[in-house]
């Protein structure tokens, strides 16, 4: 299920090496404190509510409004963990940019070291390829997906944390998935969206226009001659999303050669055919609905925003020494519950109530 996204405004530069240190380490302490305490369901679902990873970002000392929080934090994440994932049976997988692309070849690592069966490794790399295809071309608000992560463990849940950028705007959004009450990647996967900006982006993955993505498979399988000949002689409204100089008329007729190929069965298997971009998929959303009067979405999940505090000075600047005595009380909590003393263990429960 998608559960979130948020949008954030871009920054240069990076966090300071003695930061990001520090960054780590919390990020450690508090990520083994929930999940010694509640699980690492449970720990999944945090990371995958935007609003829970957004203070968790703030609580490590990152700016509270900066796309960089989301690179910097899952990159704490992983780092901070990397010598307990056996242990924990969390695993991590992608990051910014060829880091992201490389999502796969991660996933497969852990499965040759025997961690993941062969086919869980296939499931996930199947669900990280249609998340990103989903935020990337199936729901068109203007963002570029640079930056795509996963968390996963060996039962094959996972949660996705990735980030679009929208360079004319100069903002960032982020989005959060999760395995967990997973009923379809393509029939109203957002649980909530956070966005400080909304806008009326083509929603090809609206549950209200199933009949739309059925007819757009259909289309897919038909002759591409047909198929452009009638993109080329509809006249097209001023409404609409899409017009005659938004795409190439000779790459669209490849790309439907191959998905005639193909034959996908449905739209998830669409979005999956290589080759297959947000220009073909409007292509294929407006004949859908011209031909057939099938519906399309203009429906931005977005429902509300926020604002905490971070590191560059709002609301107030990190501190050294304040951050310092945070991670080594909760190093001192986490050996406490691993002695088997839980009642030193409660004052960490407050940080898994932030949402």
């Amino acid at each position: 299920m998608k559960t979130g996204s948020a949008d954030l405004p871009l920054h240069g530069g990076s966090a300071p090496k003695w930061l990001f240190e520090r960054m780590k380490r919390l990020a450690r302490e508090i990520s083994i404190a929930i999940i010694i305490s509640f699980g690492k369901d449970e720990f999944f679902k945090r990371l995958s509510d935007p609003l829970w990873f957004q203070s968790f970002g703030c609580i490590l000392g990152f700016d509270w409004h900066s796309s960089g929080l989301t690179t910097t934090t899952t990159a704490a994440l992983k780092e901070g963990l990397a010598e307990e994932t056996k242990n924990l049976g969390v695993f991590f997988a992608g990051g910014k940019g060829l880091r992201g692309i490389h999502t796969p070849d991660d996933i497969e690592s852990v499965s040759e070291k025997g961690y993941l069966s062969y086919d869980k490794a296939k499931t996930l790399i199947n669900s990280s390829r249609l998340v990103a295809k989903v935020d990337a071309d199936a729901v068109q608000d203007g963002y570029k997906i640079y930056h795509h992560f996963m968390v996963f463990d060996r039962s094959g849940n996972w949660v996705v944390v990735q980030q679009g950028m929208n360079s004319q705007r100069k903002y960032a959004r982020r989005y959060h998935w999760a395995s967990y009450e997973m009923e379809s990647f393509v029939k109203d996967p957002h649980k909530g969206v956070i966005s400080d900006q909304i806008g009326k982006p083509l929603n090809l993955v609206d549950r209200e226009i199933e009949e739309t993505q059925s007819h757009m498979v259909e289309l897919s399988r038909e002759n591409p001659r047909l198929v452009i000949k009638e993109i080329r002689n509809i006249k097209l409204p001023e409404h609409h999303p899409l017009y005659p100089g938004d795409f190439n008329i000779s790459y669209l007729e490849k790309v439907l050669k191959k998905t005639q190929e193909f034959s996908p069965g449905d739209f998830e298997n669409l979005l999956l055919v290589k080759g297959i971009g947000e220009k073909t998929l409007r292509a294929l959303a407006l004949l859908s609905n011209l031909i057939y009067g099938s519906p399309l979405s203009f429906k931005d999940p977005a429902l509300f925003s926020f604002a905490h505090g971070g590191k560059d000075g709002y609301p107030f600047p990190a501190d050294r020494k304040t951050y310092d005595q945070s991670i080594e009380i909760l190093k001192e909590a986490i050996r406490g519950a691993r002695i088997g003393e839980l009642e030193k263990f409660n004052l960490i429960k407050k940080l898994s109530t932030i949402s």
